[in-house]
């Protein structure tokens, strides 16, 4: 496994119109504003991040990346010292080998991974190991278009066929509990896990964490956690050390 050699928290860092942002349930207009970017991310790294999980919101709905400035940013900030993957808007092959050229670790796909299976396959060839592919699901089925579209896909499933295509890793976002800081769905998580041999990285829903341990439980990888980290529910260093607990 090339990635999350132990089980670990990272912290999102959701940029729309350039700040950080985290929203409910996906929706545009619910989001609370967390300031500059770069600071968050700074933020994070003398906390004890080892990844940090980048999102252009603007870019998953509109489909056009718009804080690339930002972005560049924090990758120069972050140098060396963490992993960055990022998404929201990444529709082309060419899109993301440029951002892997800019010093992105890993690139996320949803809408162009679901729409277009190829370029999964497309990337991973140039650079393999640099593929995240994200299954959001809402009431069971993969949604995809900023969360406001419905594919009939079952994540479990989906998650098999992108191995196969070459992702290096899942990232498994349940809608229906996302930003809402009341809990997971374990049982959601455990089917994606068990239906593949990549890393399942999950997000949504965390609140406390007890969500954190359950989600390590599971048999996640990672976990992203947003607005739970941001309102100030556990600190970093807590999620860790009662993993690090848990693991001895």
């Amino acid at each position: 496994m090339t990635h999350f050699p132990e089980f670990e928290v990272i912290p999102a860092v959701d940029v729309q119109d350039g700040e950080v942002v985290q929203l409910v349930q996906g929706e545009r207009g619910t989001g609370k504003r967390y300031g500059d970017p770069v600071e968050a991310a700074e933020r994070w790294l003398e906390a004890g991040a080892e990844t940090l999980h980048l999102v252009d919101l603007d870019g998953a709905f509109e489909g056009d990346r718009v804080n690339e400035a930002a972005f560049e940013a924090v990758v120069d900030a972050v140098g060396e010292e963490a992993a960055v993957q990022l998404g929201g808007g990444i529709r082309t092959a060419d899109d993301a080998v440029g951002l892997l050229d800019l010093g992105v670790d890993r690139v996320i796909l949803g809408t162009a991974a679901v729409e277009n299976p190829e370029i999964v396959e497309a990337i991973s060839a140039e650079r393999p190991d640099s593929v995240m592919v994200s299954l959001d699901a809402k009431g069971g089925e993969v949604v995809v278009s900023g969360w406001t579209e419905g594919t009939g896909l079952d994540p479990a499933e989906a998650a098999e066929r992108y191995e196969d295509l070459g992702a290096a890793a899942i990232l498994f976002t349940n809608v229906d509990v996302e930003g809402q800081l009341e809990g997971i769905d374990r049982e959601a998580v455990e089917r994606v896990v068990d239906a593949v041999d990549i890393p399942v990285v999950a997000s949504g829903g965390v609140a406390a964490v007890d969500d954190v341990v359950a989600l390590r439980d599971a048999g996640a990888a990672a976990v992203v956690v947003g607005t739970a980290l941001y309102e100030g529910e556990f600190t970093l260093q807590e999620a860790q050390q009662a993993v690090e607990n848990e693991r001895r």
